[in-house]
């Protein structure tokens, strides 16, 4: 029972502790945020639902961790070498276990570009193989993109390549703990991956689920895959707790509410627009008022309109 009123009470705080315009609460660190224990044994340490500044440091994903009777798993690297060993000083504040692997929950800067760090510690270092393509291919440009926002706090990160890849799920048990480490299939962005811990009912999802800012929607997402992926996949789980890539740890009903059927939404009204002969220019204006009050809207609503116009053209 004090598990879900736990988790209630991060809800209904999360309106006010999530908001973009908050740039740092916990400015005794490099984190965003303090590590936050969701049920015992796992941690999160919940970044800003804004873009990525020097002010919230890049720490603006996630960043977990799981503490067993053998050691610490992390659940991404973080977005620079700095925020990662910041990450370790929090542990090392729960535990005196090592930290035997970090998983990197998909390619982008803020789940990986701090695995310098952990690889210099000789941790072993966890990504979905179509992950890892993305780091190879766009890994120095995701860092120079880290590098202007983040100035002297890029200090020490250099790209590091994941030493262990896996396809649809590698299985990881540590200190009595098993850990499903999945790719359910295609959704938000190449390699999202999620870690499931069925024992405990809990999953940390990455960039699958969203609730407090809109899901942003790349040139190359499909969105009717994110949506099929999500039904036939990420809901027959069905977890009792859902931490998010972004966002404060929820349940699976506000996930769905805000990533499946704010998808489902977007596709409709897109599809209408194009029913009706709209083009376009047209296409960036859609109505979106329902999803407004979503972190990142105004960055984000009228691109994630334009693509899917894109995406269903040619469907």
């Amino acid at each position: 029972m004090r598990f879900s009123v736990f988790l209630a009470a991060i809800i209904s705080a999360a309106a006010v502790s999530a908001s973009e315009d908050i740039a740092d609460q916990y400015p005794q660190s490099e984190l965003y945020s303090k590590p936050v224990e969701v049920i015992p044994h796992v941690f999160s340490a919940i970044g800003a639902t804004a873009p990525p500044t020097y002010e919230n440091s890049g720490h603006n994903n996630n960043l977990s961790f799981v503490v067993t009777d053998d050691g610490v798993v992390v659940i991404n690297g973080s977005a620079s070498a700095r925020l990662a060993k910041g990450l370790h000083d929090e542990i090392k504040t729960v535990t005196d276990k090592p930290v035997k692997l970090v998983i990197n929950e998909n390619g982008q800067g803020h789940a990986m570009l701090g695995n310098s760090y952990w690889a210099d510690l000789g941790v072993d270092i966890l990504a979905h193989e179509d992950a890892i393509a993305e780091v190879e291919h766009n890994g120095d440009f995701i860092l120079q993109g880290m590098q202007r926002y983040n100035r002297d706090k890029a200090e020490g990160t250099r790209v590091v390549i994941p030493n262990i890849s896996f396809g649809d799920r590698y299985d990881y048990e540590l200190g009595g703990v098993k850990f499903e480490i999945l790719h359910l299939g295609p959704a938000h962005g190449p390699g999202d991956t999620q870690v499931w811990i069925p024992q405990w009912g809990i999953m940390i999802a990455g960039d699958i689920a969203f609730h407090e800012r809109m899901p942003p929607i790349f040139e190359d997402t499909c969105t009717s895959c994110w949506i099929d992926t999500f039904e036939n996949a990420f809901m027959p789980l069905n977890p009792t707790y859902v931490i998010p890539g972004h966002g404060h740890p929820t349940n699976l009903e506000q996930v769905t509410r805000y990533t499946r059927n704010y998808l489902v939404d977007l596709r409709e009204k897109v599809g209408e627009h194009m029913d009706n002969g709209g083009d376009l220019a047209g296409a960036y204006y859609v109505d979106q008022d329902r999803w407004r009050h979503l972190d990142t809207f105004e960055e984000l609503a009228t691109k994630n309109a334009g693509r899917v116009y894109a995406e269903m053209e040619f469907e």
